[in-house]
């Protein structure tokens, strides 16, 4: 998904969170259906009408403070984070001043009344979304009328600005993910500017694209790297572009490095689930330990990938077979669902029915829906500012490798969709047998293989203390959880050399998320150095670097990245 901005205060999951689950769940849904009145919406309005006197109170303060505002003598401004008044019109110009100074009394006015209102979780977590949407659309920020940036640009370009601006915007609405966008479509190439890495797909499937990229030392580590992406995102965010590559990285370190690039499903593959992928996987990493003739290889996995990595996992473990896996190293993944912020809030059996009987009828679930929903749980930085640069300003936004990379989107066949909303609706993977991989109940206690865990702390889609709750359910004697700065995927898009990186590591205990963060060590810079000397001494001993890409039964087909990332 897209990067977050670097944070290093950490909250709540309830506070944090806007998990898979509901991206998943919500995505089938329009957003007009999400901001519309319900019942939540009469318990906030239930419990302001029994406190009338703080009603009124609010009411007071605000329409005096307005006062205060027309007659010019407020001193209210906006918070030193807030970049949407950084203009020196919004303070310089009467006019600007005043309408921004009445704005942010407002919007705290109604902040006050939703904290006043005291609703239990549920309701709070789904009030929050409306009270923030609107909220920030109303900001005159976004207004073309006021904004100064926009008449600014209208000078400037004599108007060319508001004839781009009315183009960007009729060409973003006409189809989803109806947002701004935050990327032009042509502004990279993959396999030219992004995913460059060299390498060979030496296996292809129904399902998967297998590539093994070139070493780039004399010697490697005899144990080899199998990596497994999310099946909601193209996999090459780990190999995004050269210097900044996950994968690059580990190669120019001496690992063998293998990736999964998944299909991208059509309706006809709408009977794909967990046992499809589980099955991908074992076929992928047993393909790897033929071609290095190891009996073992790392699996590294991600978000929703790891998900089903865990669960694989578990299943070679109950069949006996736990030791093809050498080390599990789990990103971004969140196993234990329990109260994880919105997602869980706004899904009930109902939207989740509702939603599998969309996708299943569609035969997928399209990965723009899932963009759109995403862009508005966070409309300040993925709504509104590109609102503001592409048609206020008329302007073409930034060419940023990730957030081209979040655009790429793909489909979720409807069967995995359903097995992955039914896991997390009823929370299944902390349940011993609750949910099965491939005819074996799922128990993650049994995963005894040393395991690696990392979290961004200021994760949207995977919240920290969940990631780390999820650790937990892990049998792991190792247990190494890693807590990056910055969020999904900043935290995994993260090479040394970032000043304003640093990441906390230590053991898993039977401790609390926050007791954990109290005694964990703090290190400078990038978690990647960490993980290669983890990844070192469980890798065996360093042998010449294979001389040729794939081996018997497993011919190089074509160059990396292969044709299956370049499916629409």
């Amino acid at each position: 998904m897209t990067i977050q901005q670097e944070q290093t205060t950490t909250k709540t999951p309830d506070e944090l969170a806007a998990p898979l689950d509901l991206l998943l769940t919500n995505s089938t849904r329009g957003m007009a259906g999400r901001m519309l009145p319900n019942r939540s919406w009469t318990r906030l309005g239930a419990s302001l009408a029994k406190q009338p006197k703080t009603v009124a109170g609010r009411g007071n303060l605000l329409a005096r403070e307005l006062g205060s505002i027309v007659a010019g003598s407020s001193d209210r401004c906006p918070a030193r984070q807030d970049k949407r008044f950084s203009d020196p019109a919004w303070q310089q110009n009467p006019v600007l001043r005043r309408t921004m100074q009445a704005y942010l009394a407002t919007a705290e006015t109604a902040d006050a009344l939703f904290a006043d209102a005291q609703l239990d979780w549920r309701d709070a977590e789904k009030m929050r979304f409306v009270f923030d949407n609107i909220i920030e659309g109303l900001s005159p920020t976004n207004n073309p009328l006021l904004s100064p940036l926009g008449w600014k640009a209208l000078i400037d370009t004599g108007g060319l600005s508001a004839i781009r601006g009315l183009k960007a915007f009729t060409r973003d609405m006409a189809s989803q993910p109806r947002v701004p966008a935050m990327v032009e479509p042509d502004a990279f190439a993959v396999g030219e500017t992004v995913a460059t890495t060299k390498g060979a797909v030496v296996l292809q499937t129904r399902v998967f694209e297998l590539i093994h990229y070139a070493p780039r030392t004399e010697k490697v580590r005899a144990t080899p790297l199998l990596m497994v992406p999310p099946v909601i995102n193209k996999y090459y965010v780990m190999d995004i572009a050269p210097g900044r590559s996950l994968i690059e990285y580990f190669l120019e370190q001496g690992q063998q490095v293998f990736t999964i690039s998944w299909r991208n499903p059509q309706a006809r593959h709408r009977d794909w689930g967990f046992d499809t992928y589980g099955a991908a996987i074992i076929e992928a990493l047993d393909a790897v330990r033929k071609i290095t003739g190891t009996e073992s290889a790392h699996l590294m996995a991600s978000c929703s990938g790891g998900i089903l990595a865990a669960m694989t996992a578990a299943h070679l473990t109950a069949i006996g077979e736990g030791d093809r896996i050498a080390g599990l190293t789990l990103a971004v993944t969140v196993l234990d669902q329990n109260r994880a912020g919105f997602a869980s809030a706004a899904m009930s059996e109902r939207a989740a029915q509702l939603a599998i009987r969309e996708s299943r009828a569609k035969g997928y679930l399209d990965g723009k829906a899932m963009a759109e929903v995403f862009a508005w749980l966070r409309p300040t930085d993925l709504v509104w500012r590109y609102w503001v640069n592409n048609y206020v300003q008329g302007r073409s936004p930034a060419a940023f490798d990730v957030l081209f990379w979040n655009a790429d989107t793909t489909r979720m066949a409807a069967a995995l969709h359903r097995d992955l909303v039914l896991s997390g609706l009823h929370n299944s993977l902390t349940v011993p047998g609750a949910v099965s991989m491939l005819g074996t109940p799922v128990d993650l206690s049994t995963i005894t293989v040393d395991s690696y865990i990392v979290a961004g702390v200021a994760d949207h889609i995977s919240p920290w203390q969940a990631c780390y709750r999820s650790a937990k359910l892990l049998g792991s004697k190792d247990n190494r959880f890693v807590l990056s700065t910055s969020g999904h995927i900043a935290a995994l898009v993260n090479p040394p050399g970032n000043p304003r990186a640093s990441f906390r590591a230590g053991q898993v205990h039977d401790d609390t998320p926050d007791e954990w963060l109290a005694t964990a060590e703090q290190s400078k810079d990038s978690w990647w150095p960490d993980y290669i000397a983890w990844l070192a001494d469980r890798s065996g001993p360093e042998i010449d670097a294979p001389t040729t890409l794939g081996g018997t039964n497993f011919a190089p087909l074509c160059p990396a990245p292969g044709t299956y990332v370049h499916q629409n």
